[in-house]
């Protein structure tokens, strides 16, 4: 019960959250137009948030990337924080936008679940299945993988796409075979009665990307700078210490201790080195959706790494 209930407030509070409005710590000083940040409920920047490292930013929340990269195409954030396919979808839609930081690789954070009942023994059991996924999101990356590495194509499942909160019932109540979802999500929905199938570890990196929306990082530069150098601290901070960093997050996220505790220690990973592989890696998944026309042509993602920002999280 405690575990529906954290679900269900984190979905609450994603439903009040005013995009682009959200709320601030104290004027930046020295004035000036203030980093307008767009997180997501337990990334990276959310610990930044519950610790009040960075005041004088205002804080608007997102149920998932791909909404965050559309504010970033409405001009209504400058800093955001995605998974690694929504900056693909997002620059196909031509949003103007740099990448300015990226996280280790997450790959148990993110997973496909079943019901045990159900009897599936592995990914290959859902041939002719349905799926439910958020699009755009990491995890409409892991099901390519999947599908590939299963010797499968997307014609051989049926896919629903659902925001989490529509997926998370519809799971429940059995209305699709599988779900596939991310932490805080995933652990949330981690009972007796549901197995985990599969995660994406030696399939994808599930990576955190640090997105910056053009115009700001043309005008803003040191300020982002300013604020990536702080992200790398509270990082640091949270991987050395886990269990103050649970119980700093848990009452943010209004989810029980345990259940925050358990989803951090598959979820949180330390600032990576910002280099062109990671412009490559992106290259990479990009050209996979192109060629599974998830995305109308190819994209040049590889080029969005912005050197301006390498090593300032670091």
């Amino acid at each position: 019960m405690r575990r529906t209930s954290g679900f269900a407030a984190v979905l609450t509070l994603v439903a009040t959250s005013l995009v682009g409005c959200g709320g601030s710590d104290d004027k930046a000083a020295g004035g000036g137009a203030p980093l307008r940040i767009g997180y997501q409920r337990f990334g990276g920047l959310s610990l930044v948030k519950a610790r009040h490292d960075a005041p004088g930013v205002t804080w608007s929340l997102f149920e998932s990337g791909p909404a965050l990269t559309e504010a970033i195409k409405a001009g209504a954030i400058d800093v955001g924080q995605t998974g690694e396919a929504p900056p693909i979808f997002a620059a196909a839609a031509r949003t103007p936008f740099r990448i300015a930081a990226v996280g280790a690789p997450s790959p148990k954070s993110e997973a496909v679940l079943v019901k045990r009942s159900r009897g599936f023994r592995s990914f290959a059991d859902l041939k002719g299945k349905t799926i439910a996924l958020n699009k755009g999101s990491n995890v409409h990356w892991l099901l390519v993988r999947l599908l590939q590495a299963n010797r499968m194509t997307l014609s051989d499942v049926n896919v629903k796409y659902l925001k989490p909160a529509e997926g998370r019932p519809a799971f429940d109540n059995d209305q699709v075979d599988a779900w596939i979802i991310w932490d805080p999500y995933f652990a949330l929905a981690e009972r007796d009665d549901v197995q985990i199938l599969a995660d994406a570890t030696g399939v994808a990196d599930n990576r955190e990307y640090i997105l910056v929306a053009q115009e700001a990082a043309d005008k803003k530069t040191e300020q982002i700078k300013s604020f990536l150098a702080t992200y790398e601290r509270t990082t640091a901070w949270g991987i050395a210490n886990p269990d103050e960093r649970a119980e700093v997050l848990s009452p943010e996220l209004k989810i029980d201790e345990a259940t925050t505790k358990r989803a951090l220690a598959r979820a949180a990973q330390p600032v990576a080195p910002l280099t062109g592989e990671i412009g490559a890696e992106l290259q990479g998944i990009a050209d996979g959706f192109t060629e599974l026309e998830l995305i109308p042509g190819k994209v040049q993602v590889d080029k969005l790494v912005d050197t301006r920002f390498t090593g300032a999280a670091q």
